[in-house]
């Protein structure tokens, strides 16, 4: 409540503003409000197509939904990004309104505008101070979190070579500066700052991380003093140190304590950059990252920590030349340069200094919870600095499989199943990503540890909305994969054994798969040559991977990555304890056979029906001939041909004849005719089948029974004669029946009227045995 006597006023195109950016924001948000047809219509006319600009112009509202179409224009079509919008709260419509506002207050009036930012820089930069312990502190707000350090760099240059802002690079040419960061340090940083300060790449220096004592992710506090000795030695000047206060990998802290005494030894520049430094808001801070205090200069990103959209990052530093620091580029004498402040002066003012606090408290508070379950899981190795003060969980799946072990030990490869585990925890971050988004988890690849799944609430808590539910779901899904990473990589060496006995499967050895294994059918055709054996593996292994798919099992069978070297084999996914590898690989096999033994089916079938309707057209051709010779010319003659057939019936001594699609031979149906079947002619050979393996109610396929495998005959892993290729049967039956066709074309002689009445019956007889034989044929083919 406003104090008596005293009324709230504000100024109405303020008012207005902050309506309409709500509602704008509500338009954009809001992709529920148009109709399903129209979202039908626009799904075809939303393609970054650029057009012509509308001479007449286009109303606020259509303007918003072209914007709204271009944000979630993609999102039916795109469904590999499993991470959720940010959330954007109270707090973040005070961000987005501050960037309308640094809009409409840079067109005050120049003495009202100098006023209104150095009200908004002051009061800002005196927040953060407090906030982060960085007492007698400037700061620089910047949009690129890498500008304020470059900015920094250049004030240091100006301060320790006195002849920079006269002379320039020649100044440099006395003593070369050298720049020293972290080898944790992220990727690119330090050649960014080289690039922009125009200093060649010898100017930087990169100090590894203790490998022998300490954390491995903790710069080597000896052996930078070394390096800076030796630089001074010859003749360098070293300028500035960048160490970490959680390290983009790990989230690990530097030694800030020894290495701020170093730089003061050596009169170089500290400056500290981190996710740690967020803790600073906190009651308790540890020692390590209260060190950060004493630097010289850091860089903070309350963005992500606090959950705040388009708020600048913020370099924090301290130096009393004001000179120097308007030559760097830290300070401006540009109002509208000082507005950047405002969304972030705004979002701080919403918050508070208690809700500022309460979200990064509750960031850290996620990863102590998500750690102390973590203790409790088998094959969960964390990679934590300190185990109670720690925001960043590093964590990753390792298991010593004895099989896998003993081969390593065997062949003296220590980076086999090195490379192993990083493709399953790979695989065990993108389903963790994937089954709790509002985790925020990714993978990261940390040089001494391999691949690791990273969870970092100080960066995605806020954004995600991550709450403690959220962090059990990832337990919950954690305990559930765990096992299945456990049995997979025991069992990939027995599958790779079992593929090696036999010589119709090949395994491809692929480190990257995170499954039970690669393998790839190779057909026994040797008489084939590169190319056309070539086609041949790709036809089977495709219709193999199709038939393994059809299957009742649990097991996942794919062609593999989509960029992968290896192509034509069949990826098997993770395998769970149960699983009969032996029974796997047999049907992988028998079925890889059945397909290979039906291909050759249908191509010896095309051969025999092409011999055999060649030798039909010859004995066609021939049967023509005989019946001109007895007949005579006039009775082809179609008039005096009837009058004679008439009169004088021709007794034709020509027979009908009928193709035997499953002998291959050209028969004549007189035994049809004495019989009505074919009496006496051996029953061609089935297609040999298997039976389906037999299974308790709901067992899935390739699992042991609780009693063992034994009591399975040897050939049920391989029948399935039910879930196999009826569509190849179904194509054989319509070749089968074309020999309906054949055999009608057998008849040749034209009956006589006299002769039609009798024939009909005998003709009928004889198109009911063709249609008898055809259907004996196709039910060989089954």
């Amino acid at each position: 409540m406003e104090p008596p006597g005293r009324t709230a006023t504000v100024d109405p195109l303020l008012a207005e503003m902050g309506k309409n950016l709500n509602e704008a924001i509500k338009i954009l948000e809001d992709g529920q409000r148009e109709p399903e047809e129209d979202k039908e219509k626009r799904r075809y006319s939303r393609k970054d197509i650029p057009g012509p600009l509308q001479g007449s112009g286009q109303d606020v509202t259509s303007i918003l939904q072209l914007v709204q179409n271009l944000m979630h224009g993609d999102e039916e079509e795109d469904k590999r990004d499993h991470r959720r919008m940010q959330n954007v709260g109270e707090q973040g419509h005070m961000s987005l309104l501050g960037h309308s506002l640094a809009a409409y207050i840079s067109v005050l009036e120049r003495e009202r505008l100098r006023k209104l930012t150095t009200r908004i820089l002051s009061d800002t930069t005196l927040w953060l101070c407090r906030l982060f312990r960085f007492e007698n502190g400037s700061a620089y707000y910047h949009e690129d979190d890498r500008d304020g350090l470059l900015k920094v760099c250049r004030l240091v240059i100006h301060t320790r070579y006195d002849d920079y802002t006269t002379d320039g690079f020649v100044a440099l040419s006395s003593r070369q500066p050298v720049i020293y960061q972290s080898a944790a340090c992220r990727p690119g940083l330090g050649q960014h700052l080289c690039s922009q300060l125009g200093l060649p790449l010898s100017c930087l220096c990169s100090v590894p991380c203790n490998t022998m004592f300490g954390s491995q992710h903790q710069m080597d506090v000896a052996l930078l003093d070394r390096l800076i000795k030796d630089d001074v030695d010859s003749g360098k000047l070293p300028l500035l140190l960048i160490a970490n206060a959680g390290t983009p990998g790990a989230g690990h802290t530097d030694k800030l304590g020894r290495l701020k005494e170093l730089c003061v030894q050596y009169g170089m520049w500290l400056h500290v950059e981190g996710v740690n430094l967020a803790t600073l808001v906190l009651g308790y801070v540890t020692s390590s990252v209260l060190a950060a205090t004493k630097a010289d200069s850091m860089t903070l990103t309350p963005g992500p920590w606090l959950g705040l959209p388009a708020v600048p990052a913020v370099t924090l530093y301290r130096h009393e030349d004001p000179a120097l620091s308007l030559a760097a580029g830290l300070t401006s004498s540009q109002p509208v340069e000082k507005l950047r402040a405002l969304p972030l002066w705004l979002s701080l003012q919403y918050l508070g200094h208690d809700g500022i606090v309460e979200r990064i408290k509750h960031a850290s508070q996620l990863s102590q919870k998500l750690l102390d379950h973590l203790k409790k899981l088998t094959y969960i190795k964390t990679t934590v600095e300190d185990e109670l003060n720690s925001p960043v969980v590093v964590f990753r799946f390792s298991q010593e499989a004895s099989a896998a072990s003993s081969r390593c030990s065997a062949e003296g490869s220590f980076g086999w199943e090195r490379e192993l585990q990083d493709s399953l925890n790979r695989w065990l971050g993108e389903q963790l990503a994937q089954q709790v988004p509002a985790s925020g988890v990714d993978v990261v690849e940390l040089e001494d540890e391999g691949s690791c799944v990273r969870f970092n609430p100080l960066m995605t808590a806020a954004v995600l909305g991550t709450q403690e539910s959220d962090v059990q779901a990832l337990v919950e899904k954690l305990a559930e994969v765990v096992p299945l990473l456990s049995s997979t990589l025991r069992l990939r060496e027995e599958f790779r054994e079992e593929v090696y006995r036999h010589t119709s499967l090949g395994y491809i050895e692929d480190l990257s798969w995170p499954g039970l294994g690669v393998v790839r059918y190779e057909p026994r055709a040797e008489e084939l040559d590169d190319s056309r054996r070539q086609l041949e593996v790709e036809k089977v292994n495709s219709e193999l991977l199709k038939k393994l798919n059809e299957l009742d099992s649990d097991l996942s069978f794919s062609t593999g990555p989509e960029f992968g070297p290896e192509k034509n084999c069949v990826f098997v996914g993770m395998a769970t304890e149960d699983l009969d590898v032996a029974e796997l690989v047999n049907t992988i096999a028998s079925l890889g056979r059945d397909i290979e033994e039906s291909s050759k089916l249908l191509e010896n079938m095309t051969e025999v029906v092409r011999r055999g309707i060649l030798e039909a057209e010859l004995e066609l051709q021939k049967a023509n001939e005989e019946k001109l010779m007895e007949e005579g010319v006039l009775r082809q003659i179609p008039l005096v041909g009837s009058v004679l057939n008439w009169f004088s019936p021709s007794q034709s001594s020509i027979k009908g004849r009928t193709f035997n699609l499953a002998a291959g031979s050209l028969d004549s149906t007189e035994s049809t005719y004495s019989t009505k079947a074919q009496a006496g002619r051996e029953t061609p050979p089935t297609t040999p089948t298997f039976s389906v393996a037999q299974r308790l109610p709901g067992q899935r396929l390739f699992r042991r029974s609780a009693g063992g495998h034994d009591t399975l005959s040897e050939t049920s892993s391989v029948g399935l004669a039910e879930e196999l290729s009826l569509k190849d049967c179904s194509r054989n039956m319509s070749t089968a029946e074309n020999s309906i066709e054949l055999s009608q074309m057998s008849r040749q002689e034209s009956p006589t009227p006299a002769e039609s009445t009798q024939g009909e019956g005998d003709n009928d007889t004889e198109g009911q045995s063709q249609v008898d034989k055809a259907s004996e044929a196709a039910d060989s083919l089954r």
